[in-house]
């Protein structure tokens, strides 16, 4: 009896060590989806270049994405500058069709997390335009992930003269950088779970995100590949975009690696793609 006593405790020890063992292990990689903003167009005209969209009023959504990874956190896009949320009436530029709001401030999601900027180890965005770098300068300590021809876009001389996205994230000048160089697929935690693919065209230096999720599985974030819900189908090019010919072959990239991957497309600014995904602070995992 005394040896069958020894033998259950010897097994209760071993059970403990394990749990204990599991409850430390790293935590699996996560992606939270956050509400960064708001952009109701009375015209979307913009959004197509074969004016097929003129005249159509939408709203569109802006998110910011965490991806938690044991080996740090990154920032994928950082939406429209939080001091808009102290507008009662939001925002709108002169000449542009749009009233901006943001519901809850970036720094606010951030602490429902019990996480400030600083606490981020990387940032990254699909590219420079102000409801994608809104928040930039909120990151300036963290180490910044940049395509070298976006980041030299968004430093030239015709940039730094028009304050509008400039001072968003100027002081990214002087953050510690990875550049992105040449056309390959940059890892940025070393393991292939999360991977920023080049997809230039929309600016020089667009990039689209790809997370693979242990449970979900790929999930493939598209920056301004496609703004509206139709224009993936349709292959509509934006006016404002860099490239036309560029932006039709990066739409045929990004299809094959969702092809290949069979990967979860999300249109960044497409409202029912925003809410299919877990609402923060829950993570799709």
């Amino acid at each position: 009896m005394k040896k069958l006593m020894l033998s259950v405790a010897a097994l209760a020890m071993l059970a403990a060590c394990g749990q204990s063992t599991e409850q430390t292990q790293a935590p699996a990689i996560q992606l939270y989806a956050m509400d960064c903003g708001h952009t109701a167009f009375t015209d979307t005209d913009m959004f197509a270049d074969d004016g097929s969209f003129a005249g159509q009023a939408r709203e569109l959504i802006v998110p910011c994405y965490l991806i938690r990874h044991p080996s740090g956190d990154l920032i994928w896009d950082t939406g429209l500058p939080e001091a808009i949320a102290d507008m009662p009436n939001g925002f709108t530029a002169p000449g542009f069709p749009a009233r901006m709001s943001v519901p809850v401030k970036f720094t606010a999601q951030l602490a429902q997390l019990n996480l400030t900027p600083a606490d981020v180890e990387y940032v990254s965005f699909s590219h420079m335009h102000s409801d994608h770098t809104g928040n930039g300068n909120l990151f300036a300590q963290s180490t910044w992930i940049a395509d070298v021809d976006e980041r030299t876009r968004m430093f030239d001389a015709e940039h730094r003269a028009d304050p509008t996205d400039f001072n968003n994230y100027s002081q990214l000048e002087n953050a510690q950088t990875r550049l992105i160089e040449g056309d390959a697929d940059y890892d940025v935690f070393g393991d292939g779970s999360v991977t920023i693919i080049q997809a230039p065209g929309h600016t020089p230096g667009h990039t689209v995100l790809l997370v693979r999720l242990p449970n979900a599985g790929p999930v493939l974030l598209t920056g301004d590949m496609w703004h509206l819900a139709e224009s993936r189908e349709r292959r509509t090019v934006p006016r404002f975009n860099t490239d036309r010919a560029q932006t039709l072959a990066s739409m045929d990239k990004v299809e094959r690696v969702a092809s290949e991957t069979g990967a979860r497309v999300i249109r960044q600014h497409v409202p029912e793609d925003f809410t299919s995904l877990p609402t923060f602070p829950a993570a799709l995992n």
